[in-house]
C-alpha cells in the first residue's frame, strides 16, 4: 500500500510548530556530501557537517521528520541498544566502556543542542524505568553501581513496590529506578528546529525528492525524479526506510511495528495523580510499554513492536487494552489520537555504523532498534567526524561490531522474524 507523503496524523503533527514546505529537486547540483533521509540521523549529520565547513545537500523522500524521528514515544533515554558489555570480544574492554559512556554522553549532546539554539520541543527531565518483575527490581540496584562507577552525576533513586505511587498510579509494578539525568520531548518539533539550524548553516534541503538510483564514483551520483546531486561523500541515513536502495544494508535491519495513542487532554489532578512527577516511563517487557504526559496534560501511551510487516487494522483498539492493564481509572477517557511507525530493528539491538567497504565515500547508521532519540544525534557526530577528519575512533568501535543479515530475502524477513517471536512467546521465553 502507497504511504503518503505528509506527516503521520499523530498528536506531533496537530501541535508542531511551523513546517515549511521545501522545494523538490529540480536541478543537478554538486556538494561535498550528499545526505539522504530527513529524521534526527540526516539533519544532524548535516548540522555537523556545515558546522565543520562542508557544504551539504540533503534529500528526503517526503517531509522533514516523516519517519520514525517525528512520530516516536519522546522519551530521551540514556543508553546504546542493550546491554553492550557482550561485545567485548569485537572492541575490547575500553570500547565497551566508550559506548557505555556514549550512552550517557548523547544524551547530554541531545540537551546542548535544544538550549544552544532555543528549539522549543517541551524538554522535561526526568524518567522511571519499571520493574516488572521483583528479579528485575534486584538488578536495578546493580545499574545505579554501575552507573555511579561511570561518574553519572544526574540522580538517580530505587524506588520499591510500595513507593510506586509517588511515580506512577498503577499497581502493576515491582518497582523503579527513577534517573533524572533522562527526559522527554516533542520529538517532531526537535527534528523541526533542528532542521531551521541545519538550514542557517548553509544546508540545502530538498523534500519530495525520493532516490531513484545511486551511481558510485569517486563523485557519487545520487539521482532522483527530475535532479541529480554530485558529492564527494554519500551518507545514508534512511534507517528502516531504507528499501532497497543499497541491498547490502538493508537486508541487516528489519522495520518493526510500534504505535501510540493519545487520550483527551486531563485534568491537572488527573495528570498530577497519574505521573506525579511528569517523568517519562518505561517497563522492561520485550514489547514494552512506554509512555508519558504531553505537555497539554494528555497521556500518550505506546508499545508493542509488530515484525509482521502489517499494521493493526485499528490502533486505538489494538493498544488502549494495553494502557487500560496500567491504567484501569481511565476506561472512560476518550483516544483522541493513534497512529504508529516503523522503527530499524537489528539482530544484536546495537546500532550499524560505518562505511561500505566496497564505496569508501559511502557512510551509514540505522538500525537504533528503539534508542534512536539520542542514540542518532551521537552518530550524527561520528559520521561527520569520519567524512571530515578521515577517521573517528567511535566510528572504528561502531564499524566492528559485526551484524548478521536477516534471512528470508525482502519478501519473507519480516513473516519469518515474526513466526520465529510467536514461538518464543508461546516458549515463555520472551515476554508479549
Amino acid at each position: 500500500m502507497m504511504q503518503s507523503s505528509e506527516h503521520a496524523r499523530s498528536y506531533y503533527r496537530a501541535t508542531a510548530n511551523a513546517m515549511p514546505e521545501r522545494a523538490v529537486l529540480d536541478a543537478d547540483l554538486d556538494a561535498d556530501v550528499c545526505v539522504i533521509g530527513g529524521g534526527f540521523t540526516g539533519v544532524n549529520t548535516a548540522i555537523e557537517l556545515a558546522q565543520r565547513g562542508l557544504s551539504v545537500i540533503l534529500l528526503e523522500a517526503r517531509r522533514i521528520g516523516w519517519g520514525a524521528s517525528g512520530r516516536n514515544g519522546g522519551q530521551l533515554i540514556r543508553g546504546i541498544g542493550h546491554d553492550v558489555s557482550g561485545f567485548a570480544k569485537y572492541i575490547g574492554e575500553e570500547g565497551v566502556a566508550y559506548l557505555e559512556r556514549a550512552g550517557i554522553d548523547s544524551v547530554a549532546l541531545v540537551g546542548e543542542r535544544i538550549r544552544e539554539h532555543g528549539i522549543d520541543c517541551d524538554l522535561r527531565w526526568g524518567f522511571c524505568e519499571l520493574a516488572n518483575t521483583p528479579a528485575q527490581f534486584a538488578a536495578f540496584t546493580r545499574e545505579q553501581e554501575h552507573l555511579a562507577q561511570l561518574g553519572y552525576t544526574p540522580e538517580t533513586r530505587l524506588v520499591p513496590r510500595h513507593a510506586m505511587a509517588q511515580v506512577v498510579d498503577s499497581t502493576v509494578y515491582a518497582g523503579g529506578l527513577v534517573d533524572m539525568g533522562s527526559g522527554h520531548l516533542h520529538p517532531l518539533n526537535l527534528v523541526l528546529g533542528e532542521a531551521r539550524v541545519a538550514e542557517a548553516l548553509g544546508v540545502r534541503i530538498f523534500e519530495h525528492s525520493p532516490v531513484l538510483e545511486l551511481i558510485h564514483g569517486d563523485r557519487v551520483q545520487v539521482r532522483c525524479a527530475s535532479g541529480t546531486v554530485r558529492a564527494g561523500h554519500l551518507v545514508l541515513a534512511c534507517n528502516a526506510h531504507l528499501e532497497e536502495l543499497e541491498p547490502c544494508l538493508s537486508g541487516k535491519v528489519l522495520p518493526a511495528g510500534s504505535y501510540i495513542i493519545a487520550t483527551e487532554p486531563l485534568s491537572e489532578t488527573q495528570a498530577r495523580q497519574l505521573i506525579p512527577q511528569n517523568l517519562a516511563l518505561c517497563d522492561q517487557k520485550i514489547g514494552l510499554d512506554y509512555y508519558r504526559l504531553s505537555a497539554d496534560r494528555r497521556l500518550l501511551f505506546g508499545g508493542a513492536c509488530h515484525y509482521s510487516g502489517r499494521d493493526p487494522a485499528d490502533i486505538a483498539a489494538y493498544m488502549q487494552p494495553k494502557m487500560l492493564k496500567v491504567f484501569p481509572q481511565l476506561a472512560n477517557t476518550a483516544i483522541e489520537f493513534q497512529w504508529g511507525g516503523k522503527i530499524g530493528i537489528t539482530a544484536n539491538r546495537f546500532p550499524q555504523v560505518g562505511r561500505l567497504q566496497q564505496y569508501p565515500n559511502v557512510f551509514y547508521a540505522q538500525g537504533y532498534s528503539g534508542h534512536g532519540l539520542n542514540v542518532t544525534h551521537w552518530c550524527a557526530r561520528l559520521l561527520a567526524e569520519g567524512i571530515h577528519a578521515g577517521q573517528s575512533r567511535g566510528l572504528d568501535l561502531f564499524s566492528r561490531v559485526p551484524h548478521m543479515t536477516f534471512p528470508g530475502g525482502k519478501l519473507l524477513r519480516s513473516p519469518l522474524l515474526a513466526l520465529g517471536m510467536l514461538g518464543l512467546r508461546l516458549r515463555g521465553l520472551v515476554a508479549g
